[in-house]
């Protein structure tokens, strides 16, 4: 009877399986919808977690280097530290002897070393001497002699330029660390007692390591500090050049053709003027 209500006012038939089919696909799309809600918050979680992760390492590779650079410091006079570099050559023969540990008999050897100096007259003045010796040997290309001699120099007075001046130069010269060499012709620059000549050697190495603009600026103080010293004016002549100044460069070689040049300023000056076209 209610069958036939239903169809008479058009109404559709009661069927519990087809409303049961209709709860069961809706059910499926939102246990689907669900689930794929619950893998998208999962990926963000791991995302996340991706992310921290990758920060607390990169914190801690930071935190390595900056310990590691720590540990690479040393302390050579006071107040004055310098990175710990090695070379291959004697312990003797590199700067601040190469930061090894001596032993007995050679901690013996620096004591009886000081004794003597000291017997002398005064530490200043035996390193003085050897400072100038080991600018001797230098002037002579002879690295290993020099680096013996500024190493005894340091012993004495460790706090005196010309020492890293030389150390400096040995270590652009001889082993080929030009930024190291910079870090020492820094220190150089900040000591007492500095040779009328660093300045222009500083720029010099500033050029070799194709930087004229820092160069320049540095060789400009040099020459006015030491305006006889005819190498300090051919390197400013080619950090003009190297910066466009053509007419300076030239300036520079005039100046440079006035004064006694060593054997590398001569070849350096002919370069000059041809590159210049100087008259």
């Amino acid at each position: 009877m209610t069958g036939r209500i239903d169809a008479s006012i058009g109404l559709p038939t009661h069927d519990p399986d087809k409303f049961a089919r209709r709860r069961t696909l809706k059910d499926c799309f939102r246990t689907e919808r669900f689930m794929m809600l619950r893998q998208g918050a999962r990926r963000k979680q791991v995302q996340t977690m991706r992310r921290h992760m990758t920060r607390w390492l990169l914190a801690l590779v930071l935190l390595g280097m900056t310990n590691a650079a720590r540990a690479e410091m040393a302390e050579v006079a006071p107040g004055v530290a310098v990175t710990k570099k090695t070379f291959p050559a004697r312990m003797d023969e590199q700067p601040f002897y190469g930061f090894a540990e001596k032993t007995a008999e050679q901690q013996k050897t620096d004591a009886d070393f000081l004794a003597a100096a000291d017997k002398a007259g005064s530490r200043e003045a035996v390193s003085a001497a050897a400072i100038e010796r080991g600018w001797g040997h230098l002037d002579r290309g002879n690295f290993p002699e020099a680096g013996k001699r500024f190493n005894q120099a340091w012993l004495l007075a460790p706090e005196r330029s010309a020492i890293y001046h030389g150390f400096a130069v040995i270590t652009a010269a001889r082993f080929g660390d030009l930024e190291h060499a910079k870090e020492l012709f820094k220190v150089a620059l900040r000591q007492p007692k500095q040779r009328r000549t660093l300045k222009a050697d500083y720029g010099r190495l500033l050029l070799k390591a194709k930087r004229p603009a820092e160069a320049k600026t540095i060789l400009e103080e040099g020459v006015r500090e030491a305006p006889d010293f005819a190498d300090g004016w051919v390197s400013l002549g080619l950090a003009r050049l190297q910066t466009d100044d053509a007419a300076g460069a030239c300036a520079a070689a005039t100046e440079a053709n006035k004064l006694k040049l060593s054997r590398g300023a001569m070849i350096d000056l002919l370069l000059l003027k041809r590159q210049g076209a100087c008259s």
